[in-house]
């Protein structure tokens, strides 16, 4: 006895356990990440694999993928696949550490007792690595609140 995780599903039942409109699912077979198959009647047919591959490409636009990343992630040949995780990786990185400049940032500023925060010499501080290039008593101000 199959059990219902056994038969395909349909576009409309794989795009409201995903929670996306059915165009999306295909669009990504139109760009090559999807290849359900068909039924007699011409209907898309998603099977276990089918559904992986949706859950791939989510989580992976979650962290910031193209679709062309993608493509290259879930490519059976591996060609170029290394290259492109190592590229997200790197940017990644770059992002974490953005995202932990602007932490330190918001948890200062958040402290901080100035009235302007951008005259405060320690908030001015964590802009430091965007000033670079700029005359560095742009980075420094009369002592403000903190």
């Amino acid at each position: 006895m199959k059990s219902s995780s056994d038969r395909p599903w349909s576009v409309g039942e794989v795009a409201e356990r995903f929670d996306l409109p059915t165009n999306v699912l295909r669009h990504w077979e139109s760009v090559g990440l999807l290849s359900p198959a068909r039924d007699g009647a011409g209907r898309r047919r998603y099977g276990r694999d089918d559904v992986v591959r949706v859950a791939v490409v989510l989580r992976s636009k979650a962290a910031g993928m193209s679709l062309d990343q993608i493509a290259h992630l879930l490519e059976r040949d591996m060609s170029g696949r290394h290259e492109v995780l190592q590229a997200h990786l790197d940017d990644l990185d770059r992002r974490m550490a953005e995202m932990r400049h602007s932490k330190a940032m918001t948890e200062h500023a958040l402290r901080c007792s100035a009235h302007d925060i951008s005259t405060c010499p320690r908030f001015r501080a964590e802009l430091a690595d965007v000033l670079v290039g700029f005359d560095p008593a742009i980075g420094a101000s009369a002592p403000a609140g903190e």
